[in-house]
Parts: C-alpha cells; structure tokens; sequence
C-alpha cells in the first residue's frame, strides 16, 4: 500500500484546491439560498476540466481511470463547496454508465458535451416505495412495436429539469426478481416524460432535485443501455466507485469543518481567554482530527484496492460509513464550538451540518452499509454479491 503521490497528482490536488476556495466558495452563500443548480458554477468547472477527468480521451476527457486521484479532486472540492463535489459525482457516474453499458450513438450524442460541461444528465433509480430495495420498483417499461412504453414516477432525481437525459431504471417484465430490471436512456423532449415540483431541501442545495413521472413515454427500442434484464446488475457494479466518492465528499466537509473550528478556537475570547485555551475545546478539536484522519485512511485505502485491482466493495462501505459519520459529527460539532454563532446562517458551519447529512443517506444509507459489511464478515457471500455489486 504506498499513498506517495505522483507530482501530477500533487499538483492536480493543489490547483483543484485553490481554484475551489479562489472561484467557487464566494459562490457558495448565494446558491445555498437561491437553491439548485448553478450553469455559471458548473461552467467555472468545465474550465478546469474536472467534468471530464474520468472521460475517455476520444471524447476531450482526461482518461483518469485512479480512484484515489478521483478521491482527492473530490475532497478538495468539497471542502469550499459540496454542491459542486456532489454534482461532479453525478456527471461522472453518468459518464460512466454512458462509457460502461452505453450504445456508440449514445456515447456519440452525449459523451462529449458531458465531458466539456455544455449538459448535464440525470439517473432515476429511486421510486417512492422503492430506495434501498431497488428490486422492488414498479416503474415499468413494456416492449411495442420496437419501442418501451413507459409508465411510473421516480422521486429525488438530482439535475431533473436541468438534464438533458435521463437514465431510467425500469420493469421490462413481470416477473419478480433482479432479472426484471433494466435501464433506458430517455431524452427529456419525450412526450410523457413529466418533470415534477422542485424538492425545498436541507442541504446540498447547490442542485436541482425533482420528481420525474412518466406517462405512457415511448422511447425506441435502441435506447436501452446494456442488455434487457440487466438493469439490477449495472446500477450495482457501479455503487462501491459511488461509495468512495461519497467518503471523499464527507472528508472534504469534515476538513472544512476542522477548519473553521480551529480558526473560530483561536479568535474568539471568552473570560479573558482565547476559547482554544480550555481543555473541553482541545478535546473536541483532537478528536476531530483524529477520526478526519482514520477516515481519511480508510478510504484511500478502499481506493487503493480498487486501484490495485483486488476486492475493495467492503471497504468501500466501511469508508462510506465511517467518514460520513465522521464528517457529520464535525459538522454538529464545529456547530457546538461556535456556540449561537454556529446555528447563524451568516457563519459556515451551519451549512457544514446541513450538507452532510445527505451522505449518510445516499449510495445506500449507513444501515445498509453495517448491513454489507456484516454480511461479508459473516461469510454470506452469495448474498452479499448478488445484492450489492461485490467485485
């Protein structure tokens, strides 16, 4: 296990860094308030190229394959602005999918403007009766005269009215089971593809969320991505990537808040003393160094397997898990430190504790994740890659 960076990598992480607190940060307040998804932000980004960092090469992307150079770009985004680290995530798992599964007209209509930031696309998987059990989902998709007809209402779809397509996870049989499942792309201009009321949320706000329903909505037969009846398979190779990325935004947050408490530790006085100066502030500070940093460890390792080409989905949950909670504890803590002031929305700290909520919840809720790792530990192996992707 050797985490020496390369020097592109430490120069990658330094330009990524600085441009997130010089260009992207003074944004931050004014869309937190307005709320969703920001074309100016995302521009400033596609100047820097990060949309495009895991694209293929033939399309303008950079070809950067490493999970662990992934991690960084995320954690340094995401410790001057969630929304933008999130909606980075999102494209890339988009590109992915599209790189992964896609047909060549597919790759060729969208990959490219992906890649240089002129769209966004957006992936519907969650239905208000189905989240984690994605095998339950009633969205259904029937084959006509070379077409799938379909019908179903997904829920919490980041980019939806934003995306120029939609990825839609679909029921292509009526049979129960894993094999019922499969994915469609869906162009947004396609009658009966209807985009719902804006979700008002606690954090991440940096996005657009909304419902999308689907009535009677034909799309050609060729706009299915893979195989029919794959659906299932392809959401859930994909989870453990989604899952490190996920940690990587939590260590950005957690950065941040470490941050902000040190620097508000040693300016504000209370009975004559900086509050740095007592012990119970030390504490607090102490321990959110030290569990920044065991989960920091975690997940580079958990990118490292990856990168190394060996087993890493357990690990992917466990860095998910324990940086997410880490990075959530920061949050109400640097809160606690700040005192009144931290529950002011004209203070960081505050957006701190809102955004990373969401990370304990998405790429599968941390009960789940408790669930994966367990399942592992306990040797029930066919179960646990059957359900979650293990590679």
């Amino acid at each position: 296990m050797d985490f020496n960076l390369t020097e592109e990598q430490q120069l990658l992480k330094k330009n990524v860094g600085n441009f997130a607190r010089e260009e992207l940060a003074p944004m931050v307040r004014e869309i937190d308030e307005k709320g969703g998804f920001s074309w100016e932000l995302w521009r400033k980004l596609a100047e820097m190229g990060i949309q495009g960092l895991i694209g293929p090469e033939e399309y303008g992307g950079a070809g950067v394959d490493s999970l662990l150079t992934q991690v960084m770009v995320i954690e340094e985004l995401s410790r001057y602005d969630f929304s933008s680290a999130a909606n980075i995530v999102s494209n890339w798992a988009i590109i992915r999918k599209l790189v992964n599964d896609g047909k060549e007209d597919h790759k060729a209509r969208y990959l490219s403007g992906l890649i240089n930031g002129e769209i966004v696309g957006s992936f519907a998987q969650t239905e208000p009766n189905a989240g984690s059990d994605v095998a339950s989902l009633r969205t259904t998709a029937r084959p006509e005269d070379g077409y799938y007809v379909i019908n179903g209402e997904k829920c919490f779809v980041t980019q939806a009215g934003e995306a120029e397509f939609t990825i839609v996870v679909v029921r292509t049989s009526s049979e129960k089971g894993k094999n019922a499942i499969s994915a469609l792309l869906v162009e947004k201009d396609r009658p009966g593809y209807i985009i719902g009321k804006k979700e008002d949320k606690l954090g991440f706000r940096g996005s657009t969320t909304r419902t999308l329903a689907f009535d009677d909505c034909r799309v050609p037969a060729s706009n299915l991505l893979g195989d029919e009846g794959k659906g299932l398979k392809m959401s859930l190779k994909s989870l453990a990537i989604g899952r490190v990325l996920t940690a990587a935004q939590a260590l950005g947050q957690a950065q941040a808040a470490l941050d902000e408490s040190i620097k508000y530790a040693k300016e504000r006085v209370q009975f004559g003393r900086t509050i740095g100066s007592f012990q119970l502030i030390q504490g607090m500070i102490a321990d959110m160094a030290i569990h920044l940093e065991s989960a920091r460890l975690l997940t580079y390792y958990a990118a490292w397997l990856r990168d190394n080409d060996q087993s890493y989905a357990m690990y992917a949950s466990m860095a998910k898990t324990l940086a997410t909670d880490v990075a959530m504890k920061a949050g109400v803590d640097a809160v606690q430190i700040y005192g009144g002031y931290g529950f002011m929305r004209d203070y960081p700290v505050e957006g701190i504790m809102r955004n990373v909520k969401i990370t304990q919840i998405y790429e599968g809720t941390n009960q789940i994740q408790r669930l994966i790792i367990a399942r592992e530990l306990l040797g029930e192996k066919r179960s646990f890659r059957e359900l979650y992707g293990q590679k």
